[in-house]
């Protein structure tokens, strides 16, 4: 009993401090700078989200251009939201975080990468399997 105590103590702790190095994917226009997250998945394209339909998640602003797309991201946000905190995925690739451009993405199974700007997309895309292998192996150690 006394070993499963310390053991839930333990996983207590080591959660909250990772909750405490949580990605931020907020701006001061929302997350994605207020670009629906949904609708590059939907459209394939890069469309500004309302404050008419917003959504509180991950300690960020969320923004929507439909009250469907708003509904199927309270559904399951993870299917949705940006890699490795919406932060530039070649910027973490390399060992830190950078801000990004909701205009240079990009779906890899199923999964929304943003980068920095278009140079530095064409940048990623160009050994894109490798750089995303790099961010993963970096990601969440990027936020400490």
């Amino acid at each position: 009993m006394k070993k499963t105590t310390h053991l839930l103590i333990t996983l207590i702790i080591a959660g909250s401090s990772y909750a405490q190095k949580s990605p931020v994917f907020s701006t001061k226009a929302g997350a994605i700078k207020g670009y629906d997250p949904v609708a590059y998945f939907k459209s394939g394209d890069p469309t500004q989200g309302s404050e008419e339909f917003s959504y509180d998640w991950m300690d960020a602003t969320w923004h929507f251009s439909s009250e469907e797309n708003l509904e199927l991201f309270k559904e399951n946000p993870e299917a949705f939201a940006p890699q490795f905190g919406g932060y530039c995925s070649y910027a973490v690739s390399q060992g830190y975080t950078y801000r990004v451009s909701p205009e240079a993405w990009k779906i890899v199974d199923g999964k929304l990468y943003l980068n920095y700007s278009q140079g530095i997309k064409k940048k990623w895309e160009a050994n894109q399997s490798e750089f995303i292998k790099l961010a993963n192996a970096n990601w969440p150690k990027v936020l400490e």
